[in-house]
């Protein structure tokens, strides 16, 4: 199937989903089985109640192929579609704030916590959690690419292995406003040990768990 011509200007990904299954009379459940991902992530994805993927994310390789697309046109979405989000705009739960500050060096939660505290320690806040949470999906991207080790470790845990995949998926989504206490505990905490920040710079020093 020849590919299309690479978009001139970005549009929401899910629209592009959409447009490309009608144009080749396919339906969700085909990409769904295709991207290795559930049939509703597709749906909801093209619903718009689903943002979208980060552009990292290796759905688009299989879903990119599946649809005939140009090799960048999603993840240039993607980035584009994400870009245009305003971080700091919405804070995290305060039990994920809790759990980030807990990680940090003893001698900075003092005057990291009255600077989160000040009108615009959204977007502070939104700068840690994001970098913590791109120290994890670093990890997860790497559990993604073994698929057999995946599927090794959903028979060893009595899981399917979709519910597995999607699972890793679903935190790779995560963003500092919607991270919940359950993704911090399953792939943030086993992972990071301890980190600090320039306040000035915003440069984290993150020392991870060996």
């Amino acid at each position: 199937m020849p590919q299309a011509l690479p978009l001139k200007e970005p549009i929401p990904v899910g629209e592009l989903v959409l447009r490309r299954l009608r144009q080749l009379k396919r339906t969700p459940g085909e990409l769904a089985a295709a991207a290795r991902v559930s049939e509703s992530y597709i749906t909801e994805l093209m619903a718009g109640r689903r943002r979208a993927p980060a552009p990292g994310s290796d759905i688009y390789v299989t879903m990119g192929k599946f649809l005939g697309l140009h090799r960048d046109d999603l993840p240039s979405c993607a980035r584009a579609e994400r870009a245009a989000e305003r971080p700091g705009q919405r804070r995290a739960s305060a039990e994920v704030r809790k759990i980030m500050l807990d990680m940090c060096d003893p001698q900075q939660i003092k005057s990291l916590t009255r600077r989160l505290a000040r009108p615009d320690g959204g977007e502070l806040e939104w700068v840690i959690i994001n970098r913590l949470l791109e120290v994890a999906r670093g990890f997860v991207i790497r559990r993604l690419d073994d698929e057999v080790g995946l599927k090794v470790s959903a028979g060893r845990e009595g899981k399917e292995y979709l519910d597995v995949r999607m699972r890793l998926l679903e935190f790779l989504d995560a963003v500092p406003d919607s991270v919940t206490v359950e993704d911090c505990m399953d792939f943030v905490i086993p992972r990071i040990a301890m980190w600090g920040i320039d306040l000035d710079s915003h440069t984290m020093r993150i020392q991870l768990r060996s």
